[in-house]
């Protein structure tokens, strides 16, 4: 059992003071109490901020090690998502399995002194530099759940399917080879990446993603979509306009009309970006429970849009948050960069706020909602029976010092950084101690490393 004692949390029905948190040794939470005495919380390890943690919804890890290669002016008009995905292809293609491993311990460590308990790793990077299996066809699948064993992260592991260049069928590209699946490989990498994650613990799950309308067959989608029942179900959609241009020609709908209207979309579904759509799609979305799964600092640098926030909040929709390209992993900078798009915009502030709670309380508990039914994980609340994934936040410094209520997620959110965060359990592992991973130095080294073999051959 693991005991912690908070100044101050919040908790499912508000914040409140003097809280008590016991841990089983299941990782889950076995009791919370509040208005408990300090002096009667002498065996309790002490925190001034308790908050639980985020789940970060969408990741591709190894994109991390590419963060920087891709600002330089290339030799078309206009850069963009597709001119920086040529990068990223030629990119990925020097990879090894270590690497990928490597990569991926340091992401999850950064993303665990960020704030995030859960890892939701939508992983396509499967074979080997032009396409030829591994001996074992769940090897990546493997090497992303060794490095959440190294790390102490929560995992869920979303295989990717991956089957064509485009909507026409045509063959994969050379940047591409490495995803390929038909069905039939695609339902084996599932068990396999099941495998790995059984020797992780309880707290490790699978999800399916199919990995976008222009990538996966019709009758691909809907073979994937009875692989795993009630797990999570991930997708991109709507993130570019040409995507939507080539879908819409092909199917003659738009992505989002298609797939509500041909799929069994529900709250077990992320669809990630979602980035251009109409109000009338946005609304329907929206009604379908289905979570956005947005990354507002990979959007932003990649140039993608501005997410219908206002219209999606209104019809009662639900999102989260990941670090997509990890080309900046920061929980805080993820919200503040979503409402600030939001207010250049519209041209107005607190655009997210509600009558009854602050923009960063809402900004905070959406991410709550959505990352946990995005990880499919029971997390999200402190809240006995769940997962003790908590994050603890420093008060007293010159951002938090004197905050109350509310404005404490205010200023961590609009005036605050990561740094904050001293504590974070996963699953009860106590991960982050003192602001850094427990085991930080000798996964920077083996970074280090990685990217000195690396670099020469960029």
């Amino acid at each position: 059992m693991v005991k912690l004692w908070a100044e101050r949390a919040l908790l499912p029905d508000g914040w409140a003071e003097n809280v008590a948190v016991t841990i089983g040794a299941d990782g889950r939470i076995a009791d919370v109490t509040a208005n408990v005495p300090a002096n009667a919380a002498a065996d309790s390890e002490r925190v001034e901020l308790l908050l639980p943690s985020i789940a970060n919804l969408h990741s591709h890890a190894f994109q991390r090690a590419m963060a920087g290669l891709s600002e330089a002016k290339g030799d078309q008009p206009k850069d963009t998502f597709w001119t920086w995905r040529k990068i990223m292809y030629r990119f990925l293609d020097h990879l090894t399995p270590e690497d990928v491993e490597t990569i991926a311990a340091l992401v999850q460590m950064e993303m665990l002194e960020a704030g995030y308990a859960t890892n939701v790793e939508f992983h396509y990077l499967h074979h080997q530099p032009g396409g030829a299996h591994y001996a074992n066809l769940a090897e990546m699948s493997e090497r992303i759940a060794a490095a959440a064993s190294r790390t102490g992260i929560g995992l869920t592991l979303l295989p990717v399917h991956y089957q064509f260049g485009g909507i026409d069928g045509r063959a994969l590209g050379p940047g591409q080879q490495r995803f390929g699946t038909t069905p039939d490989e695609f339902a084996r990498l599932v068990e396999g990446a099941e495998a790995a994650l059984a020797k992780l613990g309880p707290d490790a799950g699978i999800g399916i993603a199919p990995h976008s309308l222009r990538a996966v067959s019709k009758d691909g989608l809907a073979f994937v979509e009875k692989l795993r029942p009630g797990r999570p179900m991930h997708l991109h959609i709507a993130e570019q306009i040409p995507e939507i241009e080539e879908i819409s020609a092909g199917y003659g709908q738009r992505p989002v009309e298609w797939l509500l209207d041909h799929a069994s979309v529900d709250r077990n579904w992320t669809l990630i970006h979602a980035t251009h759509m109409t109000d009338d799609e946005t609304i329907r979305l929206a009604q379908s429970g289905a979570v956005a799964g947005l990354c507002p600092i990979t959007e932003s640098s990649l140039g993608d849009g501005i997410f219908n926030g206002t219209v999606w909040q209104n019809a009662g929709g639900r999102w989260g948050y990941g670090s997509d390209s990890n080309v900046r992993i920061s929980l805080v900078e993820e919200l503040r960069t979503l409402e600030y798009s939001q207010r250049l915009r519209d041209t107005g502030r607190a655009i997210l706020a509600t009558r009854e709670k602050t923009t960063g309380r809402v900004l905070y508990e959406a991410g709550l909602d959505g990352g946990a039914t995005a990880a499919g994980r029971a997390t999200g609340a402190i809240k006995p029976g769940l997962f003790a994934d908590l994050a603890a936040v420093s008060l007293k410094n010159e951002v938090m010092i004197g905050r109350k209520g509310d404005e404490m997620l205010d200023s961590l959110v609009f005036a605050g950084h990561d740094g904050l965060v001293t504590d974070v359990w996963a699953a009860g592992r106590h991960v982050v101690s003192g602001g850094k991973h427990i085991d930080r130095d000798r996964i920077v080294a083996d970074y280090l490393s990685c990217i000195a073999r690396l670099q020469d051959k960029m």
